[in-house]
């Protein structure tokens, strides 16, 4: 079956696609550009990441969504929080991730997102969108849970003709788990950037980057994208 699949660059995005093209003919890869901080770092690897599958890649701009977003991921002026692995522990107060994830926030993103792919979907007769929405992240961002995935699906089934479906491989899952079901998969994950920076390499301090460490180093592997900094 043909899909879309939605491509950040990051590790759970590059997760997905690796997984679902197994089965699936993926059709094209769409990376959206709202002005995160670090947008040209992950529309550069999600290309490297598409070279490597060769599928077609666009490039999506919505600079109405970086003129409404004021938290940090896109506003400049404001810092992005740092996290420590203790504050991600299962036991550690929620407040901190609570405050982390409030802090990043986009207005309604990932609806935006999954909307503008379902109309390239539906036009190219594709059946599915390939999502990185996960279980670990679902706890503090409410649409990467199977619920949102499953009310997004109901909404398309009257949206769109040809009723596209969400592929969501890991959204069940945590990130150590996604890291070995990547490995396994083949991908890329050495053009894979997780960090909210753009920077020569991760900052190793937001949320992103020290949910990525902890996963690796759960899993035992030294991640792809390190070895290839020299790291």
């Amino acid at each position: 079956m043909k899909a879309i699949t939605l491509l950040s660059g990051g590790l759970d995005s590059v997760a997905a696609l690796a997984i679902a093209a197994k089965d699936h003919d993926i059709e094209m890869a769409i990376t959206f550009d709202y002005g995160q901080r670090a947008r040209e770092k992950e529309i550069a690897y999600s290309r490297k990441v598409c070279e490597y599958y060769g599928i077609e890649h666009r490039v999506i701009k919505l600079d109405w969504l970086s003129e409404i977003t004021s938290t940090s991921l896109v506003n400049r002026d404001l810092e992005v929080p740092s996290i420590s692995l203790e504050d991600i522990d299962e036991g550690a107060p929620a407040e901190i991730t609570d405050a982390s994830a409030k802090a990043v926030w986009v207005p309604n993103r990932n609806g935006v997102m999954l909307n503008i792919t379902a109309s390239f979907a539906e036009s190219r007769k594709c059946d599915y969108i390939i999502v990185g929405f996960n279980g670990e992240e679902a706890r503090t961002f409410p649409d990467n849970s199977l619920a949102y995935v499953q009310a997004m699906e109901k909404a398309f089934s009257y949206s769109t003709q040809n009723g596209v479906k969400i592929l969501a491989p890991l959204v069940e899952l945590g990130k150590t788990e996604i890291v070995r079901r990547a490995l396994e998969a083949k991908a890329p994950l050495e053009y894979s950037w997780s960090c909210y920076h753009e920077g020569e390499k991760p900052c190793e301090k937001c949320e992103s980057c020290v949910r990525r460490a902890r996963a690796f180093e759960n899993a035992g592997v030294k991640d792809p994208l390190l070895k290839r900094l020299g790291i």
